[in-house]
């Protein structure tokens, strides 16, 4: 492969803010009659993308997306601590038995 052809198939990678502006976008161009391939095309992504894009934002505003971001972050920061303090039960419960 040469270098133009990997930089066509370099993938973008869209914060949640560009793919709401694009969703925004696609939804004037099908009010306006055009097709999902037409709409997919001219975003620059498949028509795949399109819908999973469609179906995880779909009605989100940036506000939400922001939420949304944010309340991942700290789910997986709970879910640490608790395999963390799962652990330490686990040793805890080893040391107390003698089998160390």
């Amino acid at each position: 492969m040469g270098k133009e052809e990997s930089d066509e198939l370099k993938r973008k990678r869209h914060t949640p803010n560009q793919v709401i502006g694009a969703l925004r976008e696609a939804e004037r161009m099908l009010g306006e009659g055009k097709s999902t391939a037409d709409v997919a095309k001219a975003l620059e992504i498949s028509e795949n993308t399109f819908h999973r894009w469609r179906n995880q934002y779909g009605g989100m505003k940036a506000d939400d997306v922001k939420e949304l971001k944010e309340l991942r972050r700290e789910n997986a920061t709970l879910k640490r601590i608790v395999a963390d303090k799962e652990l330490e039960i686990a040793a805890h419960k080893e040391i107390s038995r003698g089998n160390w």
